[in-house]
């Protein structure tokens, strides 16, 4: 089955799911003589509570799910589509309220019944992790206690709100609805807490060892890892996967890192990784033979993915690295098709790599062209920002058979993004690429 068939076929599963719960309300024993108001609250109430259901099943990484899109792409989506489910269930007790004024006394979280309770309770593990997901880094959360907080709070949601629709008893009156809602739901629960805590620890894709940890330019590491036991993991060059390590069997340091290694050496995975301040600022202190846990590999930003003639990369910092998997990938395989790399960072102390951006210019039919934001006085390229005009000066005058790949900060994206389309680039060849996952 190819992808786009199966990407259908996942798609309206998931419309179907979402609707089911609105085809159960009509199925006998049903309440009579209530408001349309009243109705299309308690509507927007099972879909909503059904989306923040099955956003378990989208962040729990089976490849026959994520394969037709990258499991980037299933990410953004759980993002998105979380915020419309919080939105559909805050209008929920809204609408009630507006059916009948009198049960304002319900919006009280200290009073109302036992059902308002707890759906007050699990409103607010929802807004605790829209907040916390929409602004980790201003509240200063590092990724892997943001991940805890994650994981308890979206818990603590769909614990309470299927404890509210079992008490509040509208549209599931009998021992089989109840069933129906508080079966799968903790089963899903369940299977996050077995894919986040147990699995890595005790049933791992693969393990691996630390061969070395290497400094780079701009505060950066190379991790690389070799296979313990087995022959090594084959990747497509771009992709990416989470690494766990040490030999603790549950812990919630997995981290998601792009490969930067060519994947025509499946036996050697190296990965750049940049110094945040949080887990990664102690990786130069990882001493060699450390074990590590893999899970993937994920991602469906790959140039095997996309064939063309040629190549524009993009790079905004870090997010170079799943570009020089491109080309070292590219420079094991002889590949002759020319190749631009348009790589920006604050300085040019900053760009990571540039040594083995040298060599595999000797290997490669490849220009790159640094972008610092500030430069000295005897510096005689680029500088500023990355914009058509720069773009313009360096690719090629065919843009139609060339395809583009971007990874670097949101901004910096979103504005080349809308540049390469004024261009004349049509958006099937325009790839984007966020290295900040959360």
């Amino acid at each position: 089955m190819n992808r786009l068939v199966s990407g259908v076929l996942w798609l309206l599963l998931y419309l179907a799911v979402v609707t089911l719960p609105l085809l159960l309300m009509l199925v006998p024993p049903v309440p009579t003589g209530r408001g349309f108001w009243l109705e299309l609250s308690v509507a927007l109430g099972f879909v909503g509570l059904t989306q923040i259901v099955l956003q378990l099943v989208l962040i729990s990484r089976f490849k026959s799910l994520s394969a037709p899109y990258g499991i980037d792409i299933i990410l953004r989506f759980h993002r998105q589509i979380a915020l419309v489910a919080i939105a559909f269930i805050l209008i929920h007790p809204v609408l009630i309220i507006v059916d009948t004024p009198a049960r304002v006394k319900l919006l009280n979280p200290l009073g109302g019944t036992w059902a308002s309770r707890t759906a007050w309770i699990s409103l607010f593990c929802l807004a605790g992790l829209a907040v916390t997901s929409l602004f980790r880094l201003r509240l200063g959360l590092t990724y892997e206690r943001w991940r805890l907080l994650h994981l308890i709070l979206a818990g603590g949601a769909i614990i309470f709100a299927l404890l509210h629709v079992v008490m509040a008893g509208l549209y599931t009156n009998t021992l089989w609805k109840h069933a129906v809602w508080v079966l799968p739901g903790g089963a899903l629960v369940l299977l996050v807490l077995y894919t986040r805590l147990i699995k890595p620890g005790f049933f791992p894709d693969s393990v691996w060892r630390v061969a070395e940890v290497r400094p780079e330019r701009g505060n950066c590491v190379t991790l690389v890892l070799e296979p313990d036991g087995h022959e090594g993991m084959s990747f497509a060059p771009g992709q990416f996967v989470w690494i766990t390590l040490g030999d603790r069997k549950i812990t919630m340091q997995e981290n998601p890192f792009s490969i930067r290694s060519s994947a025509a050496r499946p036996a050697r995975l190296e990965f750049g990784i940049k110094k945040m301040g949080d887990f990664t600022e102690n990786l130069p202190h990882v001493k060699p033979g450390t074990r590590a846990v893999l899970q993937g590999p994920h991602g469906a930003f790959s140039i095997d993915r996309y064939p063309a003639v040629g190549y524009v990369f993009i790079a905004g910092g870090i997010g170079v690295t799943p570009l020089m998997s491109f080309l070292h990938t590219m420079a094991d395989r002889r590949d002759p098709r020319p190749v631009i790399l348009v790589y920006a960072d604050k300085t040019l102390e900053d760009m990571a790599f540039q040594e083995e951006l040298a060599e595999l210019e000797s290997r490669l039919d490849l220009e790159v062209v640094y972008v610092p934001e500030k430069a000295g006085e005897d510096w005689q390229g680029e500088t500023g920002f990355v914009t058509w005009d720069i773009l313009e000066r360096h690719v090629p005058k065919d843009l139609i058979h060339r395809e583009f790949f971007l990874c670097g900060p949101g901004p910096m994206m979103a504005s080349l993004h809308k540049a390469l389309k004024a261009a004349g680039v049509h958006q099937d060849h325009i790839h984007l690429e966020l290295f900040e996952l959360v």
